[in-house]
């Protein structure tokens, strides 16, 4: 069952002539984790302000075709019902985070909802636990490390116990180290729990492993959509200029000077590896 549906998506910016996103068809199913990549100014952060009514709500401008969002048209509805749906963590923390404790950051969106205290108390404790940083409760979110914020920003996010969460470059402040410790954040999110996952990310190399589906925008257009080893697979993935994981890379670069390789594509150095040990064990 699909959790996000659009089709003809077009939408432009006011004072804007060209279309930042054009003709835009895509379903997400419920539980998916779904990746969304692609050159910069692709249209990408534009497709997801449209998922949790940002577009066309608190964006001005011009929204043509058809959008469907955990049964709800964002079109029709305002911003805070959609909130109970869907989860929006930004690219920067400090964009997110303003209370001076941890602890009240990640319970103001439940405030807001007016939510019984004691139900408050068990969900921020909640998604405290579920992003390993109960420990930090009492913390002032601007003395914690950029890692450490993201998470604190996604658990704010988890307390209000949305069926989707959409992040939109939630690491490029991040070292590899960080970003790979919350892309694992995610993905146990996603496992764990079924919430369907949207992410905007051009570091394929780390986060495509986790990725059951890839949509690869360019020009404000959906070029290539599909399951992730399959899209990425192609000639046009590389074509297009997104960073293909480099095992992925080589494994085509071998494939063609005839080396005899199993069929499964590698999005990981580690079954890079292993495709190559089975290979040399055939011989």
């Amino acid at each position: 069952m699909a959790i996000i549906e659009t089709k003809n998506l077009t939408y432009t910016y006011p004072s804007v002539t060209k279309p930042s996103i054009i003709d835009v068809s895509i379903k997400i199913e419920k539980g998916e984790f779904t990746l969304i990549t692609g050159p910069s100014g692709c249209g990408k952060t534009t497709l997801c302000r449209c998922f949790n009514g940002l577009i066309p709500h608190f964006y001005q401008g011009e929204l043509k075709g058809e959008i469907v969002v955990a049964e709800i048209n964002p079109i029709e509805h305002p911003i805070y019902e959609l909130a109970t749906h869907v989860g929006l963590v930004f690219q920067n923390p400090d964009n997110q985070l303003f209370a001076l404790s941890v602890e009240k950051d990640v319970a103001f969106g439940l405030e807001n909802l007016g939510v019984p205290r004691e139900k408050m108390r068990e969900r921020v404790d909640s998604a405290l636990n579920l992003t390993g940083i109960f420990d930090l409760r009492e913390r002032a979110p601007h003395e914690l490390s950029g890692g450490q914020q993201q998470r604190v920003a996604i658990a704010s996010v988890l307390a209000m116990q949305p069926e989707l969460i959409i992040l939109d470059e939630p690491t490029s402040f991040l070292d590899p180290l960080s970003a790979k410790n919350i892309f694992e954040v995610i993905y146990e999110l996603n496992r764990k729990l079924g919430i369907t996952v949207v992410l905007v990310e051009h570091r394929l190399d780390l986060i495509a492993r986790y990725a059951d589906h890839i949509i690869i925008m360019d020009e404000g257009k959906v070029v290539l959509n599909g399951e992730t080893r399959e899209i990425l697979r192609s000639e046009e993935a590389r074509l297009i200029g997104v960073g293909v994981p480099k095992a992925t890379h080589l494994y085509q670069i071998l494939r063609k000077d005839g080396v005899k390789l199993a069929d499964t594509i590698p999005l990981t150095s580690d079954e890079m590896a292993k495709l190559l040990r089975e290979a040399l064990k055939a011989q």
